[in-house]
C-alpha cells in the first residue's frame, strides 16, 4: 500500500505523521509530494525523507489536486497495482484512522474518511462543509457527511479515472465526488475523528477563490442557462424583425435556445458521452416538466399564498435551478464522462 501525502509549506507535524505511520502501517510506502513550498521548508522535507518517506519536490505551487495527480502518476510507475490512501500533512488525520480507511479499499470504490464535526470545530470549517454537503446531496442524491475530507483510499483500478478528473486545486477532490456516480464508482464513508489544531490555521484553503473553484460545475451550469436566455432574447428580436409574427417568433427562439443550452450542457457542463438522441429526449421531457413546475409554483406562491411577484419568482427559479442541475446530472446526461473507468 502507498500512503500519498501532498504538502505545501508543512511543519514538523508532517515528520511526526510519517513516524507514526511507520509504527501503525510498517509495510506501507509513504510518498510526500511537495507542492512548491520553497527553500525555507527544505529541512522539513529532509527530515521527512530521513523518517522513511519518498519525497517529490516541485519548484512551484500548482495546487493540491495537481500534487495528488503527480503522486498517482508516481504510483503507476513505482508501485504498480498498489492501493493508495491519501492523507493531509497537518496532523488532522490520525494514523489509526488512516489505517481504517485503507483497510476498506475495494475495486471501483472511493473510500472516504468522514469527520462528524463534533467538539471544538472552527466555524468556517463547520459551515463550509455543511454548505458543500447540502449542495452535493441536492445535486447527486448521495449522502456524504464529509465532502471535503482529504483522507481517501483508492484501489489501483481507479487511477486512470483519477488522472482525468478536472481540477488542480481544492476543487479536485470535490469533483471526484461529483463525477463518481456517473463513472460507476461507489462511495463508502468510514467515520473518523474530527481533529483541528490551532483553529486550523495551517490550512491553505482560500475561502473565496477556492470556493468558486469547488462550485465551478454549478457556475458553469448557471453560465449555460444565461447563454440560453441571451440566445432566446436575441433570436426573438431577430425573428420578430424578419417575420413580424409574435407567436412563431417566440416558439422559434425558444427552440433555438433549448438546442444551444442542451449542446452546452452536454459538451461542457456534464461532458456526457452517451447517446445524443437519448439525452436530447430526456432533456426535452425535463424542460416540459420544469415549465409546468414553474407555472404551478408561481401560481401557488402568488395567487394562493399572496407572495409578491418578484420574491416568488426568485425563490422558484433558485429551487428549480438546483433541481434541474441535479436531474440533468443524474438522469438526463447519464452516459459516463470521458475518462471514466471501464465497467
Amino acid at each position: 500500500m502507498l500512503v500519498l501525502v501532498p504538502a505545501y509549506e508543512p511543519d514538523d507535524r508532517l515528520v511526526r505523521l510519517i513516524e507514526d505511520l511507520g509504527a501503525h502501517l510498517p509495510d506501507a510506502r509513504i510518498l510526500v509530494v511537495d507542492d512548491g513550498s520553497g527553500p525555507s521548508h527544505d529541512r522539513v522535507f529532509e527530515d521527512a525523507a530521513a523518517a522513511g518517506a519518498d519525497v517529490m519536490r516541485q519548484p512551484e505551487n500548482r495546487g493540491k489536486g495537481a500534487a495528488l495527480k503527480l503522486g498517482f502518476a508516481w504510483a503507476v510507475e513505482h508501485v504498480p497495482g498498489s492501493p493508495i490512501t491519501t492523507a493531509d500533512c497537518d496532523g488532522q488525520h490520525r494514523p489509526d484512522d488512516i489505517a481504517a480507511v485503507a483497510d476498506r479499499v475495494a475495486p471501483r470504490t472511493l473510500v472516504l474518511g468522514g469527520r462528524r464535526f463534533t467538539g471544538d470545530v472552527p466555524l468556517r470549517s463547520k459551515l463550509g462543509n455543511a454548505i458543500s454537503r447540502t449542495i452535493f446531496r441536492a445535486v447527486t442524491g448521495s449522502a456524504v457527511h464529509d465532502t471535503q475530507t482529504g483522507l481517501r483510499a483508492f484501489a489501483p483500478d481507479l487511477l486512470p479515472w483519477l488522472a482525468q478528473v478536472e481540477g488542480d486545486r481544492f476543487e479536485y477532490e470535490f469533483n471526484q465526488l461529483l463525477q463518481a456516480r456517473r463513472a460507476g464508482v461507489e462511495l463508502v464513508e468510514v467515520p473518523i475523528a474530527t481533529v483541528y489544531l490551532d483553529e486550523n490555521e495551517s490550512s491553505h484553503f482560500r475561502p473565496l477563490q477556492d470556493s468558486l473553484r469547488i462550485y465551478a460545475p454549478l457556475v458553469k451550469f448557471a453560465g449555460s442557462s444565461l447563454i440560453g436566455f441571451v440566445v432566446d432574447l436575441v433570436a426573438l428580436l431577430v425573428f420578430m424583425q424578419l417575420t413580424g409574427h409574435l407567436l412563431g417568433s417566440v416558439v422559434a427562439a425558444r427552440l433555438l435556445s433549448i438546442a444551444v443550452n442542451f449542446a452546452v450542457n452536454r459538451g461542457l457542463v456534464f461532458r456526457d458521452s452517451g447517446s445524443p438522441a437519448g439525452s436530447a429526449t430526456r432533456y426535452l421531457v425535463l424542460a416540459g416538466v420544469m415549465l409546468a413546475a414553474n407555472a404551478g409554483l408561481m401560481s401557488l406562491l402568488v395567487t394562493r399564498w399572496g407572495l409578491p411577484l418578484l420574491p416568488a419568482k426568485i425563490a422558484v427559479e433558485l429551487v428549480l435551478f438546483v433541481l434541474s442541475y441535479g436531474v440533468q446530472h443524474r438522469l438526463v446526461f447519464r452516459g459516463r464522462p470521458r475518462g471514466a473507468p471501464p465497467a
